[in-house]
């Protein structure tokens, strides 16, 4: 019944498998009967895992408070998580937005303020990049499948080539107001910068005094061993966005700046009716507490480190496994072929994970996953591959 009601009554923007109906931890149930050992996670949105006891309780007790206030007010939840994320990350000024789009556009149009006067206005993105399906989002996204039929694209952005400094160098212009990049690429396939390429890139935004922005919606909130992706590198970015893991699946983004840019935007400049509610940043904080209290941070570096050396495994015993990438428990199995049917069949047997870029098996677990479960999940992993490609070797 859900099912043909979804279809009937629900644009068709995604093509749903099956109907979920709870979770809890890493484990999701399924209408059909059918328990999943969940890896993708929400798409890195639930690094706490599914109905984290610290969360649910924060959300029911403020709900019994204060859903939503204006931000004409002031707020103490929103008060505390700007300090909290601050103090964890670049020591400047939050911005709160409701996604990771609405993030990405507010670090868009932070560095076309701060670079108005001097007329800057073009930033610089990566090819395989991904930030968001608004507009201006997609325009920045370095993928054109996003773009296909809303064109004319809004104009500002143009792409260089990912983990090519020269190539970086090459499109700075008088124009440019910034660069902005992943630490790692999550949609184009879970490819991590080199710190060649990273700490390069701050050198030239520092050179042409242009900003760097790091986008932190997939990689951030612990999910590569560090509070956020660029924190793996020994440079620091002026602004980055935040939002997926932030509140566990209530939804809330972020912009994160440092002093350079705390104080760009100014009243009327920007602004979000939804952006910081009580509720929202109630689930942010316990999200953060969560995370502090059980060292999510340490163990997704630890049982990443489990799941990569298993997943290191199937490249020597299978010849269509060619790598594997990441960081923590961001993590990409590589074929030499399309990764859907795997992805499929790996469903099929009870464990949900994601295709991307074409032949990249995506891997996003909670980071409170148990070494138990990453050891079943790779015993899976091994019977389909067998199963599928019969190519042992």
């Amino acid at each position: 019944m859900t099912k043909e009601k979804f279809n009937k009554y629900v644009m068709p923007t995604y093509a749903p498998a099956v109907t979920l109906i709870k979770g809890k931890g890493t484990k999701v149930w399924a209408d059909n009967g059918m328990v999943y050992l969940d890896f993708i996670a929400g798409i890195s949105v639930l690094n706490t895992g599914y109905s984290h006891p610290t969360v649910v309780a924060a959300i029911q007790d403020q709900a019994e408070k204060l859903i939503h206030v204006s931000n004409l007010y002031y707020t103490e939840n929103q008060a505390l998580l700007a300090e909290l994320l601050s103090d964890i990350s670049l020591g400047g000024k939050c911005f709160f937005a409701n996604s990771g789009a609405e993030a990405n556009e507010g670090l868009i149009k932070l560095a076309r303020l701060w670079g108005h006067e001097e007329g800057k206005y073009e930033i610089i993105c990566m090819k395989n990049s991904f930030h968001g399906r608004t507009l201006a989002t997609a325009a920045a996204t370095g993928q054109d499948k996003v773009k296909v039929g809303f064109e004319p694209m809004p104009e500002g952005f143009i792409h260089a080539e990912y983990n090519d400094l020269e190539s970086v160098k090459s499109l700075i212009s008088e124009k440019t107001v910034a660069v902005m990049l992943e630490a790692i690429q999550g949609e184009g396939g879970i490819v991590p910068a080199t710190d060649e390429f990273f700490n390069g890139v701050r050198s030239l935004c520092d050179e042409h005094n242009i900003l760097m922005l790091c986008d932190e919606v997939q990689c951030g909130m612990g999910r590569t061993g560090k509070w956020f992706g660029y924190q793996n590198y020994d440079s620091v970015p002026d602004a980055i966005s935040i939002a997926k893991a932030l509140g566990s699946g209530y939804p809330i983004g972020a912009v994160v700046s440092g002093e350079k840019l705390a104080d760009v935007f100014q009243p009327g400049k920007h602004a979000s009716t939804f952006g910081g509610t009580p509720l929202a940043c109630a689930a942010a904080i316990a999200t953060i507490q969560a995370i502090e209290a059980e060292d999510m941070v340490s163990a997704a570096v630890e049982t990443g480190k489990i799941f990569e050396d298993g997943l290191r495994g199937f490249v020597k015993e299978f010849k269509h496994v060619i790598d594997v990438r990441g960081k923590g428990l961001m993590l990409g199995l590589v074929l030499d072929c399309d990764a859907k049917p795997l992805v499929d069949m790996l469903a099929d047997m009870g464990l949900l994970t994601l295709a991307t870029a074409g032949n990249v098996v995506r891997f996003l677990p909670p980071l409170n996953v148990k070494p138990s479960e990453i050891e079943e999940a790779l015993d899976m992993l091994e019977d389909c591959i067998a199963e599928l490609h019969e190519d042992s070797e």
